[in-house]
């Protein structure tokens, strides 16, 4: 997926209704969304959780976007012609429709839900994205893994995996990265990281066991739920720091709940994230930028698309400064 957005959000902190909050319970930072522009004939706009300027990363994930349900006969649906990506993977996964994938690498694959596709990007790749002719509504969530530095130019790569769904306490769980549950995901990553889809039943209450070591983040996709003391609204996610040995999520509506939960160590260092590129500093992105602009082999070139690749942007008037969480 291609970001085109210039302008990050706030972050506001969750506390009980009553002000309190329990000694046991994590501390639960709540972060608001807010709605970008896809692209695309008609405009697709997506809501962004990640990054934010209070939080540029939850373990090593770097960016999430959740997007739907969304008619697309109003909205034209996905339509992203060929665009570069360096120093991060793509997560894709989708909750209904399709979404045809090609990238640079020869791979064309359908994202459908509950399966979930993994682009490696490394030093350089390009895809397109966009929703098949048999697609009504498009509903799923983007998301991006920065690389660590030793592995930032990894060579491109695409592994697909389905995961088999677990019911635990009136949940059903599909681990996509990492472990949770008692299942682990074979998926390749170059930091720990974990991934899962929750749906809860009505009134479902689930304590899991996560790593102390992970920070977390809780991504809501419909229903109202609790993520300890904080409530969280659809489009929200709800961020809790290292230190965590469960986390317990309550579905308080009469209906099912899901939501996406996402975890990792603390990833130590400061990036710069611009478009579509991942560097360490200014020079990185202004080089990326150029090979891309001038068709080089570094991000190789996607076949069987009907159309032109995506132009980069202007870059911007000012040096672009590495970026890490607040301390």
């Amino acid at each position: 997926m291609s970001n085109v957005e210039t302008e990050p959000a706030a972050i506001r902190c969750g506390t009980p209704a009553d002000g309190g909050r329990p000694a046991a319970a994590p501390r639960v930072d709540v972060l608001s969304a807010r709605e970008v522009p896809l692209g695309g004939p008609r405009a697709m706009r997506v809501r962004r959780t990640l990054p934010q300027r209070a939080r540029t990363l939850i373990g090593a994930w770097c960016f999430a976007d959740h997007y739907g349900p969304d008619d697309i006969t109003a909205t034209g649906g996905m339509d992203v012609p060929p665009h570069p990506h360096t120093g991060l993977q793509t997560v894709s996964w989708l909750f209904s429709g399709e979404i045809e994938h090609r990238d640079s690498l020869g791979t064309h694959a359908l994202i459908r839900p509950g399966e979930m596709n993994l682009m490696t990007g490394g030093r350089g790749i390009c895809h397109s994205e966009v929703s098949t002719p048999r697609t009504t509504v498009l509903h799923g969530v983007q998301l991006w893994v920065a690389l660590p530095e030793e592995h930032r130019d990894a060579e491109r790569d695409f592994q697909h995996h389905v995961p088999e769904p677990v019911r635990i306490d009136g949940a059903e769980i599909r681990v996509f990265l990492g472990s949770l549950a008692g299942r682990t995901s074979p998926v390749r990553t170059f930091t720990p990281l974990l991934g899962a889809e929750i749906t809860l039943e009505p009134r479902a209450v689930i304590t899991l066991a996560v790593d102390t070591a992970f920070e977390h983040g809780l991504l809501v996709d419909s229903g109202s739920v609790r993520l300890a003391d904080a409530a969280l609204s659809p489009a929200e996610l709800g961020y809790v720091p290292c230190g965590a040995e469960d986390l317990t999520v309550e579905n308080e509506s009469d209906g099912p709940a899901r939501v996406i939960l996402l975890g990792g160590p603390p990833f130590e260092e400061a990036i710069v994230m611009w478009w579509n590129f991942i560097g360490r500093g200014h020079e990185d992105i202004v080089r990326a930028r150029a090979d891309w602009e001038a068709s080089s082999d570094r991000f190789g070139a996607v076949e069987g698309f009907p159309g032109g690749r995506l132009p980069a942007p202007a870059l911007p008037n000012a040096v672009i400064t590495p970026r890490g969480n607040p301390v």
